[in-house]
């Protein structure tokens, strides 16, 4: 079963950036897709990105493209979201979580206990 620890968040001004790690400890992390997801206070949980395994396409939802990036280093079994021109309304505990698949496009299945993103003046 694979486990996940997000580290990164913090406090930061709008405009600001900051990179998100997602490090994962297990075999299988070269053959599961991993994506980003965002929960606001009183708002749903959304995914905002997501990297493949094979061939390391990449999925953003519109509200954080060609602000985020997202990127993975198998050796390290760590994926990254680097975030850009930060908002307000990025603010949010964000996780990271494994598909059960080599896809995006399969189901979450393991999730890390999320780190918080505010941005505030």
């Amino acid at each position: 079963q694979v486990q996940l620890v997000e580290s990164g968040g913090g406090l930061v001004q709008p405009g600001g950036s900051l990179r998100l790690s997602c490090a994962a400890s297990a075999f299988s992390f070269d053959y599961q897709a991993i994506g980003w997801f965002r929960q606001a206070p009183g708002k749903e949980r959304e995914e905002v990105s997501c990297i493949n395994s094979s061939d390391r396409s990449t999925y953003y939802a519109d509200s954080v493209k060609g602000r985020f990036t997202i990127s993975r280093d198998n050796a390290k079994k760590t994926v990254y979201l680097q975030m850009n021109s930060l908002r307000p309304d990025d603010t949010a505990v964000y996780y990271c979580a494994s598909k059960s698949g080599p896809s995006c496009l399969f189901q979450s299945r393991n999730w890390g206990q999320g780190t918080q993103v505010t941005v505030s003046s």
